[in-house]
């Protein structure tokens, strides 16, 4: 008996052995899953995964927060947050699908986040500036061409656009999710197609309190988020909202968002500075590899998204059916396997 068992002890060592030989890369072996979560020798291990990265703005240096999650040498995915002023904790359902994958990715804050450094000064909070911290980011991690993905949704996807027409050579793959390419193009789709879907007597009353800019009103936000936020952000119930959506809105910081995307969900209004912001014209200059994610329900027209995949130079585009605004919860059957064969293909050549 006992020698039965040292053969197949022997055996099974064997199998595992050759099974981490195995050229596969489409199956998760256990030595490959080693390897992938493994932090030796690198300089954030102490920490965690955990950098506080310092940023130089016109107004002074401050730091960032960032956090790596898994190992790879070719997949890099930086997420830039909605917001602005968001948190990086609406990706925490990345956890459960990229480790499979073998994707390092990097959650990170940016300034004035919760996580972060959160100066006072509102001059900072510009499109020009953020594109300048992106970058220091990308320093300071160590991603170039040969495996950085940037990941932008919402106001990030505005973010990740403006940093690929100025440091696309720096980018293996760009993800834009949930994010057209123009303010006006955005305000025009939520006047005309998601307004009118509201019923008429929760979009009149909504209107009064938009029309006397009392966006603080609780009744204002009550309605906004009963008949809004469940249809066209995420798509359930208040109540049964994840924890990672439900912390990311407590943390939002309302002098970043205000100051960029103005007080309204209804459009961009009054001088916030992202106002007018349109970058159609110049996306056929985009040559990286460039996925679009566009949802059946977002506040974003999902043919918006289909058409930049087809304008840009080398593009593909990917369709939530069931998802909203945070299709990486409410759609998540769809989101996930496309987010990622696209990071594979390009990875692999075949994109």
């Amino acid at each position: 008996m006992k020698k039965l068992i040292s053969i197949f002890a022997t055996l099974l060592i064997v199998f595992v052995m050759v099974s981490c030989q195995s050229n596969d890369q489409s199956v998760q072996h256990p030595c490959m899953a080693q390897d992938y979560i493994s932090s030796d020798g690198l300089s954030d291990q102490s920490m965690g995964g955990i950098k506080m990265i310092p940023i130089d703005t016109p107004k002074g240096n401050f730091k960032v927060w960032t956090k790596r999650i898994g190992n790879s040498q070719t997949m890099k995915v930086l997420l830039l947050h909605g917001g602005p002023g968001m948190t990086h904790e609406i990706y925490e359902s990345f956890e459960g699908y990229f480790p499979q994958a073998n994707i390092e990715f990097y959650y990170y804050d940016q300034l004035g986040s919760y996580y972060s450094d959160q100066p006072e000064d509102l001059s900072l909070w510009n499109l020009e500036r953020f594109v300048e911290e992106v970058e220091q980011v990308r320093v300071a991690l160590d991603l170039n061409d040969d495996n950085f993905y940037l990941y932008g949704q919402s106001w990030g996807g505005i973010l990740a656009m403006q940093y690929a027409l100025k440091y696309q050579d720096n980018i293996k793959g760009l993800i834009i999710s949930n994010m057209v390419s123009s303010i006006p193009d955005y305000m025009k789709y939520s006047d005309e197609v998601l307004a009118p879907q509201l019923p008429k007597e929760v979009y009149e009353e909504i209107m009064k309190y938009e029309d006397a800019e009392d966006y603080s009103n609780q009744r204002y936000l009550d309605l906004v988020t009963e008949h809004y936020y469940t249809k066209h952000i995420i798509r359930m119930p208040q109540s049964e909202w994840p924890d990672p959506v439900q912390r990311g809105f407590k943390h939002l910081n309302p002098d970043v968002y205000v100051t960029m995307q103005g007080p309204s969900e209804f459009g961009i209004k009054g001088d916030a500075t992202l106002k007018g912001w349109d970058v159609k014209a110049e996306l056929p200059s985009i040559k990286v590899p460039t996925l679009t994610i566009g949802a059946e329900y977002d506040t974003m027209d999902p043919k918006h998204m289909e058409w930049i995949s087809e304008t840009v130079q080398n593009g593909r585009y990917l369709y939530c059916p069931n998802g909203s605004h945070l299709s990486q919860f409410d759609d998540q059957e769809h989101f996930f396997p496309g987010l990622i064969k696209f990071i594979k293909d390009v990875d692999n050549n075949q994109f």
